[in-house]
């Protein structure tokens, strides 16, 4: 049934309606909302069967997530931002066990500066952890992708983060058809674990492995991730089966027919993009979008076949990767090494900065122009960047750049003095 809904309710109902054995629970914003809704529905009696962990940390709740899906219960876990960063040791953990837990990442920046408002930052800083990444682009496919993701989850035996954007789609109010338990269980089969704890049947699970075969072992994690590459298409393909809504699971085209430019991003900003091109098209301008869903594994021939006859690329970004640019950049260049391209990389969107329909027509009519650098910052205040490069020549304790610039913005900072009024 569709109904106005939240994105965190409608993504903890698709979730209860997956019939999770073993929820766990530590709160973090922007993904609060998840886990209290399926509280009230463990404690209401409309999700049974259920055991709902209130764990003390992040790294708690993964490592929770970690010994329930190895005992043999379909598992489900929600974080942000520094709660990531937190459970890291046992995100990578999960992965390396080959174990299929499902967990939420309600997209927000990392620190520091402390900043809790959106960017790709947190789930970029794990796209090499073993984890598979699947990017929602509204709230519709933030609920539809849970299913899928457990679905993909235990045939390949590997845990699955699904990514919907903080704020901008946790906190939502949108129409969304949330799945029925019916249709859910059209499509999800009761859970077979590929390995589990079995006190009749005891084996070693994490143990030691040394240099004889750690190799192998890890070789044998990014097979599966290629056996995933393989799998989502066709699951996709099911659940439109049973719901009558079709996504491709890998990439999503759009107006990409004759494109000489091709926009490639990820998440909710491809709304935004959409209706940017729809403008430039009725400009008559050649212009297109291509939206990746399955960053990890990464969709190289989907990537280079949908890019195959555009003359320019641009790739829009909501993280940064210090030093170099763009992580979705990089994935993007290989997937045209066969064929190169002029790809440009705009950061945009960090710490939850608008990303306004006049900037991104903006710097596509100069991307088309050939007038943008191949790494650009839109809607960046060189003003600020430029008077705190000054403080920082002037004075070797040149104090915080953070704070030192929220006072130029409120107009109360000395160029050449912190913490000095006018």
């Amino acid at each position: 049934m569709r109904q106005q809904i939240e994105g965190s309710q409608a993504v903890a109902r698709t979730v209860a309606a997956c019939r999770p054995q073993v929820i766990c629970a530590y709160p973090i914003s922007p993904q609060t909302h998840i886990v209290e809704t399926l509280s009230r529905l463990v404690q209401s009696g409309a999700l049974t069967g259920c055991e709902y962990l209130n764990v003390d940390s992040e790294f708690a709740a993964m490592s929770a997530a970690i010994g329930a899906s190895a005992a043999g219960a379909r598992t489900y876990t929600a974080t942000a931002s520094q709660g990531l960063l937190y459970m890291v040791e046992a995100v990578y953990n999960a992965s390396g066990l080959g174990l299929p837990i499902v967990m939420t990442v309600a997209n927000r920046a990392i620190g520091a500066p402390i900043n809790i408002w959106n960017d790709h930052s947190d789930a970029m800083s794990q796209r090499d952890s073993g984890w598979i990444q699947l990017y929602a682009e509204d709230n519709q496919h933030a609920a539809d992708l849970h299913v899928q993701a457990y679905r993909l989850a235990e045939e390949v035996s590997l845990p699955v983060m699904v990514c919907m954007d903080g704020f901008i789609l946790t906190h939502a109010v949108e129409e969304v058809e949330v799945p029925d338990a019916e249709q859910v269980d059209a499509f999800l089969p009761p859970y077979d674990p590929r390995q589990v704890l079995d006190p009749d049947e005891p084996v070693s699970i994490g143990a030691m492995v040394g240099p004889e075969a750690f190799l192998e072992v890890r070789y044998l994690a990014h097979l599966r991730q290629m056996q995933a590459l393989a799998t989502i298409p066709r699951i996709a393909a099911d659940f439109a089966a049973v719901t009558g809504r079709h996504r491709d699971g890998l990439v999503s085209r759009y107006r990409m027919e004759d494109a000489d430019l091709v926009v490639v991003a990820l998440g909710s900003v491809l709304g935004t993009l959409k209706d940017t091109v729809d403008s430039l098209r009725d400009e008559g301008l050649p212009v297109g979008v291509l939206g990746i869903t399955s960053f990890r594994p990464f969709p190289l021939a989907a990537v280079g076949e949908a890019l195959a006859h555009t003359s320019r690329v641009l790739v829009l970004e909501k993280s940064l990767a210090v030093g170099i640019g763009g992580a979705v950049s990089s994935n993007v260049r290989t997937a045209l090494a066969a064929r190169p391209v002029p790809t440009t990389t705009v950061i945009a969107g960090l710490g939850g900065r608008p990303i306004l329909r006049s900037s991104l027509d903006t710097v596509i009519r100069g991307t088309l122009a050939g007038e943008v650098p191949d790494l650009f910052f839109l809607d960046l205040k060189t003003d600020l960047v430029e008077r705190e490069v000054a403080r920082m020549r002037a004075a070797r304790r040149s104090g915080p750049a953070a704070e030192n610039i929220l006072r130029d913005v409120a107009g109360v900072g000395d160029p050449h003095a912190v913490g000095r009024p006018r």
